[in-house]
């Protein structure tokens, strides 16, 4: 059989991951082409063509396919070179803990986009957007295009820094069709995804689909759940020579916290420890022995509990009862592309978003006082140790962008525009809980608060304009140039707490980006590029400028500068015959640092200051390969080394040395990224064994703490019923088995921050192995 490829893109790094994952997954495989969310069978890669100076990569629905169905898109493009991932759980959807690192810079340092739409910086208090695994379900994305340095000049974003990964979800159908899959594995693992294709219909040609998923799974330690409802809807509506298309996706998240643990709880507690959910008589008598000790400053409220903890608990931050993280998501977005003429064309989107969420803890650090209402409104009698303490998102957003596109042979010039008004509600407040029992449940939305520590109202306009000109100087050599402007204003008004009411600004309206590429022969090009860009303010009282105390925004608010990068990147993509491959280097310097230095421990709140700090250094080298020594075989392998450090050390604003970080390691950072896969299809049988490494990261500013590297290997099997002329022709079974190894490790680091020392309860371990069973069909 021909082996297909899923993997393809501008660069050939994209082409290297292709035939080693594809070969899993022929049947599904989808081309990258220059539209987002078009698809259609590929049997050979174009491996130059795109003209991109930038190291860009993508890969299809069949890469994530591969994965354990409903695994984030996040994880699977992990397998590209200079991407970090890391997850608690094995599907990688945990917000808390999931995350990326692109070449030292962290997630929220990226820009995240889904058909276009801006998604924020992806974080898990997300002020300006949502998590990708809320806005689509992962089984209809069709494409990732990951940038590694830099993104295109008009992507929608303001926090890539350090590069953008852009989502693009599948187009409905031409002819009708149902793909039903259910999985089932470990921790009770249950999913189901059905999606019904209309096909093109009616005398408009019309084509729609509609999905539902719906994931439910028992946490891997401790006691809780993390489940998630979506539906999505898409339309293609073709118009003369050009198309509208949209889509409206809704969310329902939530999901069961793991417990932040320092390194010393790891060794003395063992990683399997977690927050005691089904002991609320165990953590009231925590939370009455910490009161009785001073240890968390609250009124005494139970002295005959005495002052010695339970072993093996040695601290009140030692097991907390539980917590959670609740997200509802409604996003849309409505597209209209034209060609006025064979030489011009225009594309408009206008889009919205609204979300409503709760980050819940149940705290010991704030008592419930007598006669607090408890969730139907009653007064409680009794008063407890402990509250629950949440952080309360409602957000707003709407924006439309656009572009036109002028050919005028030589030169293809281009211009576009993006406009946001983002309205963002953030609060602190305190629920009630009964002393004999647990009266609140950790998966529903709370009501009645007793207390409400702070309330802001955000608003956020973003204003970015860009033009570029792509310049085929001969056959050969193509030449890339332009610029954008971005504007981003934060406006807080303060409702309760801490008068923060203002407004800062974050503007540049010069942001050039040039490259060019030049082909050696029809098998091998070079390409550089260069570019700057900044990242704008948060707009949140939990990160970002207004984190700070009134005092400090008050001091900062005009002299604070934002942070900003210069980036240059230079390689060489090649094909040999059945070996293709591509190296590239990188320099980048990151200034204007902005460090928030954490007054308490993370899950206090008591707030942050934040200050430019100095610079970054970040350079390094990437290669990737891949041999496709047969019809059914291949292997690939990646290799990424990155030196990242500071450059200044930190100092307070009289100048006095705060932290000596002057040539210390940029924190979770791996210096090393190693993967490499063996793939086999035949047509029905297909399988994949895929191991990677993580070097160390540092976890401190000042490195006097990390966490060892380590090595995860994964497994995928499965078969295919084919030409067989029975009913189950086109019915696939397929097995996953993640951690094969059952690899005892590290995943998260920073999920509570990072700081100067080291013992800080920001580590989440890995998930052991686990195994799942998919069974699949298309009608």
């Amino acid at each position: 059989m021909t082996n297909h490829r899923l993997l393809t893109g501008v660069s050939t790094l994209a082409l290297v991951l292709t035939s080693a994952i594809l070969a899993s997954c022929p049947a599904v495989a989808q081309s990258i082409v220059s539209e987002p969310g078009a698809d259609s069978q590929l049997e050979e890669i174009v491996v130059f063509g795109r003209g991109q100076t930038r190291q860009q990569a993508s890969i299809t629905a069949a890469a994530i396919a591969v994965e354990a169905p409903g695994t984030s898109p996040l994880k699977a493009i992990e397998r590209l070179p200079g991407v970090s991932f890391q997850s608690a759980d094995a599907f990688g959807n945990y917000e808390w803990s999931a995350r990326i690192v692109l070449r030292s810079f962290n997630q929220n340092q990226l820009g995240f986009t889904l058909d276009g739409v801006p998604l924020g910086d992806m974080s898990y208090g997300n002020h300006n957007g949502l998590h990708i695994s809320r806005a689509v379900i992962s089984e209809n994305v069709g494409r990732v295009d990951v940038a590694q340095g830099s993104g295109a000049l008009g992507t929608a974003s303001t926090s890539n820094l350090g590069g953008t990964v852009q989502f693009n979800t599948r187009r409905p159908a031409d002819v009708f069709g149902l793909d039903v899959a259910g999985t089932y594995g470990s921790e009770e693992t249950l999913r189901g995804f059905i999606r019904l294709d209309s096909g093109a219909f009616g005398p408009a040609d019309t084509a729609l689909s509609l999905s539902y998923g719906d994931h439910s799974m028992d946490k891997w330690k401790g006691v809780g759940e993390q489940n998630q409802k979506q539906i999505n809807f898409n339309l293609v509506q073709p118009i003369g020579a050009g198309e509208i298309t949209g889509f409206i996706n809704h969310s329902e998240r939530r999901e069961n916290d793991y417990q932040d643990l320092s390194l010393a709880q790891i060794a003395r507690l063992g990683r399997d420890f977690d927050n005691i959910s089904d002991n609320y008589n165990l953590a009231v008598r925590i939370a009455d022995i910490a009161n009785n000790r001073g240890d968390t400053g609250a009124a005494v409220t139970n002295p005959a509990a005495g002052t010695v903890y339970p072993t093996p608990i040695q601290t009140v931050d030692d097991a907390y009862f539980d917590a959670a993280g609740l997200r509802d998501d409604t996003i849309g977005a409505l597209t209209i592309s034209y060609p006025i003429t064979d030489a011009f064309s225009v594309s408009l989107t206008g889009y919205g978003h609204t979300n409503k969420g709760q980050g819940l803890w149940w705290t010991p650090y704030v008592g419930t006082p007598v006669g607090a209402p408890d969730q139907n409104g009653a007064a409680i009698a009794i008063p407890s140790p402990i509250s629950v303490r949440t952080t309360e998102y409602d957000m707003d957003r709407k924006g439309a962008f656009g572009s036109a596109n002028l050919d005028l042979g030589a030169h293809a010039i281009e211009a576009g525009f993006w406009l946001e008004q983002n309205d963002f509600n953030h609060a602190r407040r305190f629920y009630g809980l009964g002393r004999a029992a647990n009266t609140r449940s950790s998966l529903e939305f709370l009501e009645n608060p007793f207390f409400t520590q702070w309330q802001y109202e955000f608003e956020t306009e973003t204003r970015l304009f860009y033009v570029q000109d792509t310049w085929s100087v001969t056959d050969a050599l193509t030449v890339f140039g332009g610029f954008k402007s971005l504007s981003v204003e934060n406006t807080a008004r303060t409702l309760t707490g801490p008068n923060k009411t203002g407004t800062i600004k974050a503007e540049d309206t010069f942001l050039p980006q040039v490259g060019a590429t030049f082909d050696l022969n029809a098998d091998q090009q070079l390409f550089v590029s260069y570019s700057e860009n900044i990242r704008a303010f948060e707009s949140s009282n939990t990160g970002g400028p207004f984190s700070a105390s009134a005092a400090g925004f008050a001091a900062l608010r005009n002299t604070l500068q934002p942070e900003s990068s210069k980036t240059i990147e230079a390689g060489w993509r090649f094909r040999f015959d059945q070996l293709q491959g591509s190296l590239a280097v990188y320099n980048v310097e990151f200034e204007d640092r902005l460090l928030s230095v954490a007054l308490g421990a993370p899950i206090q709140g008591l707030g942050n200051g934040i200050q430019n700090v100095g610079s970054v250094q970040s350079r390094g080298f990437e290669a990737a390969a891949v041999w496709t020594f047969n019809d059914d075989w291949s292997a690939f392998g990646s290799f990424s080394y990155n030196d990242s450090t500071y450059e200044d050390d930190v100092r307070n604003g009289v100048g006095a040395l705060v932290a000596a970080t002057a040539g210390k390691t940029v924190v979770n950072t791996p210096e090393t990224l190693f993967r490499a896969e063996l793939a086999y299809d035949d047509g029905a049988l297909f399988g994949t064994l895929a191991a990677a490494y993580t070097g160390e990261r540092f976890s401190s500013y000042l490195n006097d703490e990390s966490v060892d590297g380590y090595t995860l290997v994964e497994l995928t099997a499965g078969y295919r019923v084919i030409d067989t002329g029975s009913l189950l022709d086109g019915t696939e079974i397929q097995f996953n088995v993640t951690n094969l190894l059952d690899e005892d490790h590290i995943s998260t680091v920073g999920s509570g921050g990072f700081s100067n020392g080291a013992g800080g309860q920001t580590f989440l371990p890995g998930a052991p192995r686990q195994a799942f069973v998919t069974l699949r069909r298309h009608f």
